[in-house]
């Protein structure tokens, strides 16, 4: 029993586990942002343009009436919700595009390290060396005896 506490500790104690649940409080708190701007901003919009609020009535198709006491009893085939949140999910999408864009623009280093010389470019300075030295002035040359 010791064993797997302790195990379960190591297992709460590692980086990716306290990442994970700042990552979930975090897109906890994202998420009501954006729920936010969708009723304040989107839908507005879209009241405008289509005279409603969102689309969740713009496309609804009673495919077999029920009972006429109970109206919920029909058989209802309902896309405006269904675009209603496809367009939540594209917002979505380009929030969470830019954070991160954002984010990898950040962690990236100011300065790029300069390029390493290769192998074949070192050779050919070495070798440019030693053909100006070949060819330099005699008077430069140490005497042979």
């Amino acid at each position: 029993m010791k064993k797997l506490l302790k195990e379960f500790k190591d297992f709460i104690a590692t980086g990716n586990m306290i990442e994970i649940a700042v990552a979930f409080i975090l897109g906890a708190a994202v998420k009501q942002v954006i729920d936010s701007f969708i009723a304040n901003v989107a839908n507005p919009i879209v009241g405008a343009v289509f005279g409603k609020p969102n689309l969740d009535d713009l496309l609804r198709f009673t495919l077999r009436d029920g009972n006429k006491a109970d109206p919920t009893d029909d058989t209802v085939l309902a896309v405006g919700p269904v675009l209603t949140q496809l367009i939540a999910l594209i917002l979505v999408g380009a929030v969470l595009f830019m954070v991160v864009k954002a984010y990898n623009k950040m962690r990236k280093p100011k300065v790029a390290a300069p390029a390493a010389a290769s192998e074949v470019d070192v050779l050919v300075e070495i070798r440019d060396l030693l053909k100006a030295g070949a060819t330099a002035p005699a008077a430069k040359r140490p005497a042979r005896g």
